[in-house]
C-alpha cells in the first residue's frame, strides 16, 4: 500500500476534482440554501488547490514556458464560458459583466499577482530577477489589447454609449485573436528563451536540476484532473454567484464588485502557482502566468462575447469609465518601469500591490 505525504497529496488532488464536478452536476441551475452554498465554497477552495497541484505537474513535464501557458489558457477558456453563460442568464443587467470581469482580471494579474510575486521573491532572495525582453513583449501586448478592447469603446461615436458598433466589435475581436496568436508563436517557437527563468547572473535556465520530470502517463492524468478541477472551480463559482450578487446588493455595493469577485475566484489557481514559483526564485514563470492570464483573458473573452452578441439581445458595454482608465494607464506606466531593469526590489512589488488595493477600494467605493 502506498503511503506518505506525497501519495496522500496525489490521492486528495485526484478525488477533489471529481467531487467538484459531481456537486456541480447536482446543483447546476438550482436555487441553493445557505448550507449548500457553504459546502460548494469549501469544495471550490479545495478544487483551486488541486488545480494548482496538477498544473505544476504538467508544467514540470512540458517545461517553461509551456507549463504556464497551459494553466493560463485552461483557466481563461473556462472563465470565458462562465462569462457568456452569466450574460445569457442575466439579461440587460449583465451588459457590463464582460468588461468588469476582463478589467478585473487585468488589474488582478498585472498588479495583484505581479506585485505579490515580486514582493515574495525579493524578500526571500534579495531581488527578483527576470528577463525584460520577454516580459516587456508580454506587457506591450496586454497594454495594446486592453486599450483596443476596453478604452476605445468609450470614445467611439458609431454606437451610443461606451459600446462598439458591429464592425468595430468584429475588428476588436479579430485583432485580439491575431495579437494573442502572435504572442503564442513568439512564446513557444521563435523566441522561447525570452520567457524562460534566468539565474542571478542572467543565464537562461533550460531545465530544472533538482527533481526528475514526471512520466508522460502522470502528466496526462494531471492534465485531465486539471481540466476537471477548473470546470469545478468555475462551475461552482457560478453556483455561488447568486449568493454573491445578493450579498453585494444587500451591502449596497456597485454591481461591478460581482465581476471582481468572480475574477478573484477563477484566478486563484494562477495566483497560488505564481507565488510558489516566486518562492523558488522563478520569477519569470510567475510573470508568464500573470501577463499570460491577462492577455488570454482579453484575447479570448472579447472574440467570445463578440460571437455571443449575435444571439444576445441586450447591450454589450465594453468601454471603461474615467477612473478605471486612469488606473489602467498608471498600471501600464508602472509595469513598464518595473520591467525595464530586469530585476525588482520589495518597493516595486509594494507599488503594484498599492495599485491593486486602490482598484479594490474604488470598486467598492467608486
Amino acid at each position: 500500500m502506498v503511503t506518505g505525504p506525497r501519495a496522500l497529496l496525489a490521492q486528495w488532488t485526484t478525488v477533489t476534482p471529481v467531487i467538484a464536478v459531481v456537486l456541480l452536476a447536482l446543483t447546476w441551475g438550482r436555487s441553493l440554501p445557505g448550507a449548500v452554498v457553504a459546502l460548494l465554497t469549501i469544495v471550490l477552495a479545495a478544487s483551486v488547490l488541486a488545480a494548482v497541484h496538477h498544473a505544476e505537474v504538467v508544467a514540470h513535464r512540458v517545461g517553461e514556458p509551456f507549463g504556464s501557458l497551459v494553466l493560463a489558457i485552461a483557466v481563461t477558456v473556462i472563465e470565458v464560458a462562465l462569462i457568456v453563460t452569466l450574460m445569457v442568464d442575466g439579461g440587460d443587467k449583465s451588459a457590463t459583466l464582460a468588461r468588469d470581469t476582463v478589467f478585473a482580471a487585468v488589474m488582478i494579474t498585472c498588479n495583484g499577482v505581479v506585485g505579490l510575486s515580486l514582493l515574495v521573491a525579493s524578500l526571500r532572495h534579495g531581488t527578483a530577477v527576470f528577463n525584460p525582453e520577454g516580459t516587456g513583449a508580454a506587457l506591450a501586448t496586454v497594454a495594446t489589447l486592453a486599450t483596443l478592447s476596453l478604452v476605445l469603446p468609450t470614445f467611439t461615436t458609431s454606437a451610443p454609449g461606451p459600446e462598439f458598433s458591429t464592425v468595430q466589435l468584429t475588428f476588436a475581436a479579430l485583432s485580439s485573436l491575431v495579437l494573442y496568436g502572435l504572442f503564442i508563436a513568439t512564446l513557444t517557437v521563435r523566441h522561447r528563451d525570452y520567457f524562460l527563468p534566468i539565474t542571478r547572473q542572467g543565464e537562461v535556465i533550460t531545465f530544472e536540476e533538482h527533481a526528475h520530470a514526471p512520466s508522460s502517463r502522470t502528466a496526462l492524468t494531471s492534465l485531465g484532473m486539471l481540466g476537471l478541477a477548473l470546470v469545478g472551480v468555475v462551475g461552482l463559482a457560478k453556483g455561488v454567484s447568486p449568493t454573491i450578487e445578493d450579498g453585494v446588493a444587500a451591502a449596497g455595493l456597485h454591481h461591478a464588485v460581482v465581476g471582481v469577485i468572480i475574477a478573484l475566484l477563477v484566478l486563484l489557481p494562477e495566483t497560488i502557482a505564481a507565488v510558489r514559483s516566486a518562492r523558488r526564485d522563478r520569477v519569470q514563470t510567475s510573470l508568464n502566468l500573470a501577463l499570460g492570464s491577462a492577455m488570454a483573458s482579453i484575447g479570448l473573452t472579447i472574440p467570445a462575447v463578440a460571437l455571443a452578441s449575435v444571439w444576445l439581445t441586450g447591450p454589450l458595454v465594453l468601454g471603461l469609465g474615467s477612473i478605471h482608465m486612469v488606473l489602467l494607464a498608471l498600471t501600464v506606466v508602472v509595469a513598464s518601469l518595473t520591467v525595464v531593469p530586469g530585476r525588482a526590489t520589495p518597493l516595486q512589488g509594494g507599488v503594484h500591490l498599492v495599485l491593486f488595493a486602490a482598484y479594490l477600494e474604488l470598486a467598492v467605493n467608486p
